[in-house]
């Protein structure tokens, strides 16, 4: 007899979720985690950097505040050293309450750095409270083994971090920086997060991107539209541009360097800042782990599996961001669910990607579920677009913020959902009932015909419905 029904190797959003689940699904668990369980959304992620872009948001409201009536002499600044130490609670309180969650479901938490020795075995070299080995080893096995081992920080040749002047996220969200200038590289979804926060804090701040667009993996639209409430802030912006090679100069004040064009025309640009953010994206965590002694398939360094998340080797199964694909913490928990149940022999759904919400928590936000216009138009579905502005929607003059809108993409022919991409205020939150929509395949019809309180943000995505049926009686 194995030691265990299922090991998952890796605590964090997609290893906890596995082991939650198959453990309620009657199966014997045991998560191996060499440092902190909740892994980088809960510590180096999704958490921390929202506890501090909500006090960035709340500055900006507070800026706002004779619009309301309201006067407050002076709103003049930010203690980051508060902020930081805010977010550092709100972290301690929802990893204390995780670490409550494994007694709860039955899952024995395993302190060691884990390594496949063979399929169906881990050896184990435990750590102790403060994540050192103890010299301690052992080997386990289980029926099943879950990988769920997640990404680290993308270093970029030439922009190595130093903590001081050239910083990653992982600087950002455990210390307390504030800076007056700031240039960021990469404007994804963690470039653009924070430029928006230090932009906030009242920093001078620029964005260089080598694609096109800003968070290219959206819309185009919602690109558009971002970058131009960017620019209405003041937020310079660099796309379809690249570091010189070689220009980067630290400095006592900070860094200086040259951004070119990606095409290799035009003139250099200088660039100085007392801060350089990389955000150049993150790689998967796949060395070392000991899939050489398995028959798993690795590609560019993530691991290949299925539909149900099964590798190629037989009862091994990969989740998270050491596979690929959106790299989010609710898309790797949603990973985790499948594969637990794939184990556990319950009947479920495929992984279906289109599905998966994005969300990201810069000013404004931007949210999507489904098909991109640019996606469509590759794959010639036929569609039609509703567009509607948060301009016209009541709600967001009443909150102060009414720019950005909710494009709703529907099938020209049968008027299902294809696709939901928002940008404004608080559309991390509205996209929810876009993600229920798609997945319980509703047409823009029956969005549009649901009632939507008034008056509220919500209903935008409504109007924007009934838009693409040429039936909006608001707009």
């Amino acid at each position: 007899m194995p030691d265990y029904d299922l090991l998952v190797l890796g605590g964090g959003t997609g290893g906890y979720a596995a082991a939650f689940r198959a453990a309620q699904l009657g199966k014997r668990v045991a998560l191996v985690e060499q440092s902190k369980v909740g892994g980088t959304c809960l510590h180096w992620g999704c958490i921390p950097a929202k506890a501090m872009l909500e006090s960035g948001d709340l500055l900006a409201k507070i800026g706002k505040a004779a619009d309301f009536g309201i006067q407050i002499t002076p709103a003049t600044g930010i203690d980051t050293t508060v902020v930081g130490a805010r977010r550092d609670k709100i972290v301690a309180k929802m990893h204390a309450g995780l670490k409550s969650l494994f007694k709860k479901n039955n899952v024995e938490l395993i302190a060691a750095r884990g390594t496949i020795a063979a399929p169906g075995s881990i050896t184990v070299a435990l750590v102790d409270e403060a994540g050192q080995p103890t010299g301690e080893e052992r080997t386990m096995t289980a029926t099943d083994i879950v990988i769920a081992t997640g990404s680290s920080v993308r270093s970029i040749s030439g922009l190595e971090t130093d903590g001081k002047v050239v910083v990653n996220s992982d600087d950002i969200v455990t210390g307390s920086l504030h800076p007056k200038r700031v240039i960021v590289v990469g404007g994804g979804a963690v470039g653009c997060e924070f430029a928006s926060y230090f932009r906030d804090l009242g920093a001078e701040t620029t964005i260089v991107e080598m694609l096109p667009a800003l968070v290219p993996l959206e819309d185009r639209d919602a690109s558009k539209e971002l970058a131009r409430a960017f620019t209405k802030r003041g937020i310079a912006i660099h796309v379809a541009h690249r570091i010189a090679e070689g220009s980067l100069v630290r400095t006592a004040e900070g860094v200086t360097l040259n951004i070119e064009p990606v095409d290799g025309t035009g003139a250099a640009t200088p660039l100085s800042a007392d801060l350089l953010v990389v955000a150049a994206g993150r790689v998967p965590n796949s060395a070392n782990i000991g899939l050489e002694n398995t028959a798993a398939t690795v590609e560019r360094g993530f691991i290949a599996v299925d539909a149900q998340m099964r590798t190629s080797q037989e009862h091994l199964y990969a989740v998270g961001d050491v596979i690929g694909g959106l790299q989010l913490a609710h898309v790797a928990a949603h990973e985790g669910l499948i594969a637990a149940h794939a184990i556990a022999g319950e009947p479920i759904h495929e992984m279906n990607y289109t599905k998966q919400p994005r969300a990201t928590y810069c000013r404004p936000e931007v949210a999507s579920v489904g098909a991109t216009t640019q996606e469509l138009e590759r794959d010639g579905v036929p569609f039609v677009a509703g567009v509607m502005p948060f301009a016209a929607i009541a709600k967001a003059h009443i909150g102060g913020d009414s720019d950005g809108f909710c494009k709703v993409l529907r099938h020209a022919e049968s008027g299902a959902l294809l696709g939901v991409h928002m940008v404004g205020p608080k559309v991390t939150d509205l996209i929810a009932e876009a993600s229920l929509a798609l997945e319980l395949g509703a047409t823009a019809e029956r969005v549009g015909g649901t009632t939507h309180p008034h008056p509220t943000l919500s209903e935008v995505l409504g109007e924007a419905a009934l838009v693409s049926l040429g039936r909006s009686v608001n707009f």
